[in-house]
């Protein structure tokens, strides 16, 4: 069953179904469970046709709603920072770029986050994976933005059985060194499960699990890559890396079964951005572009959302939503307050995953920095590109989604009075960006990697 924003007969469809229970129905507070996967492609699942196989994945997401309009941010530490948040990340300078491991930032400390807001509601919070929101100092690590519990990395793109970047030593536990060894796919995989086991009985639990699958380096057990030997590599291995990935996301599920807990337990799954250079190394099916670019290819992934009874099985919402609508959805779900001193950008989405609901909002930005922009406003896309900061005013490409999903015919020369439209939405937006920090893509000079990354020598 598809649900979707535009089509009068989902009402019926879900009438039919049984509409999930209202929040003034009493409906529990749901353990929430977050699992971010790292430059995982549009193509790469099951569910859109992918030569890798994915059945637990694709079993997680028939057994709910398949997201096909969920977007994010072009890269990884901006995506993580929106989620977080629920604010865009041209609010908190995280517009450009990631978290390098010299970068002396991070996400801002005066930011609420959403473990913060699930603590305050009696949720026990961990995090177990990928951090890259910044290191530099221990009050930007998990432990003091609000997780009870972390363990895994705060860099980038580590080795997956050294757990070392760069030298330094990068996976820990409770923001503190550990030296367990082992592929780490595996280990955040049995570290998750762990959580679920030996959760607090007494609380709900949030349990966000960010992997480093899929990101470079392409590193796998050759057991993974073996059933794709026909591929070329890097895709082979890459194909293999997806396959333990969803062998992970496989083994969390069965830790939230063997504690009784799927009818009471909310699953998210979404990529964090686009897949990378497509044909070499990812796919993102039919989709333009690829990671870093602002077109649906970079900015619109893989994505569901299932709590047995509460979500119908088998649906399809095709509404656009934003991974900063997960945080007033989370919290609202949680009972948690939405009263912060900044104002969130994410709206509540649940009507819209739980009911074939409109759209949160008819708006969407997809970044706003000094070099160009996008931003989606009903079916219409506006890209705006400055290949030299410089240069004057950028270029702009428009599209209509509804008739060019995949953005192959450029409207701006013929539309120019809904190019003027979409920009002024995006310019009024783009004015209240703050300026973008950054670190560079190369080291400063004199540079050299800690012993163990986020503590002091």
């Amino acid at each position: 069953m598809r649900l979707t924003w535009t089509s009068v007969g989902l009402w019926l469809g879900v009438a039919i179904l049984g509409a999930p229970p209202a929040r003034g129905e009493e409906a529990p507070r749901p353990n929430i469970v977050m699992i971010l996967a790292d430059d995982l492609g549009w193509g790469d699942v099951g569910w859109h046709g992918s030569e890798i196989k994915t059945p637990n994945l694709d079993r997680l997401a028939e057994s709910g709603a398949k997201l096909e309009r969920f977007y994010v941010q072009p890269v990884c530490s901006p995506t993580r920072a929106a989620f977080l948040t629920g604010r865009y990340p041209m609010r908190t300078g995280l517009q450009v770029g990631v978290v390098r491991p010299w970068a002396q930032y991070g996400l801002p400390l005066d930011e609420r986050t959403l473990p913060q807001g699930l603590k305050e509601a009696g949720y026990d919070t961990a995090i177990v994976g990928k951090w890259h929101l910044g290191h530099f100092r221990p009050e930007y690590l998990p432990t003091r933005r609000g997780f009870d519990r972390q363990y895994g990395h705060f860099n980038g793109a580590i080795d997956y059985f050294t757990h070392d970047r760069d030298g330094g030593h990068d996976w820990h536990r409770d923001d503190k060194e550990s030296r367990d060894e082992g592929y780490s796919t595996h280990l955040i995989a049995q570290e998750a499960a762990r959580v679920i086991a030996e959760r607090d009985a007494a609380r709900p639990l949030f349990l966000y699990v960010p992997f480093n699958a899929v990101h470079a380096p392409h590193q796998v057990p050759a057991r993974y890559k073996a059933p794709y030997k026909d591929l070329p590599e890097p895709r082979r291995s890459y194909a293999g890396m997806t396959a333990a990935l969803d062998e992970a996301v496989g083994t969390i599920a069965e830790a939230i079964d063997a504690a009784g807990l799927r009818e009471d337990t909310l699953i998210v799954f979404s990529s964090d951005n686009g897949g990378p250079n497509p044909g070499t190394v990812s796919s993102n099916g039919p989709l333009r572009g690829a990671k870093g670019s602002l077109f649906e290819g970079g900015t619109r992934v893989a994505a569901f959302a299932t709590w047995p009874g509460r979500i119908p099985a088998g649906t399809t919402v095709d509404a656009p939503l934003h991974i900063a609508d997960l945080y007033p959805t989370f919290l609202k779900l949680a009972g948690a307050t939405l009263e912060q001193p900044k104002p969130l950008d994410g709206r509540d989405a649940w009507e819209a995953i739980a009911a074939g609901g409109p759209p949160p909002r008819d708006e969407i930005l997809l970044n706003a920095t000094p070099g160009g922009g996008a931003i989606r406003v009903g079916v219409w896309k506006l890209i705006l590109q400055r290949p030299d900061r410089d240069a004057g005013s950028p270029r702009a490409l428009l599209f209509n989604l509804a008739e060019d999903p995949n953005e192959r015919d450029d409207l701006a020369a013929d539309r120019p009075e809904k190019v003027a439209e979409l920009k002024a939405r995006y310019d009024a937006l783009a004015a209240e960006a703050v300026p973008p920090q950054v670190s560079g893509g190369t080291p400063p000079a004199g540079y050299r990697a800690p012993r163990v990354w986020g503590q002091a020598d």
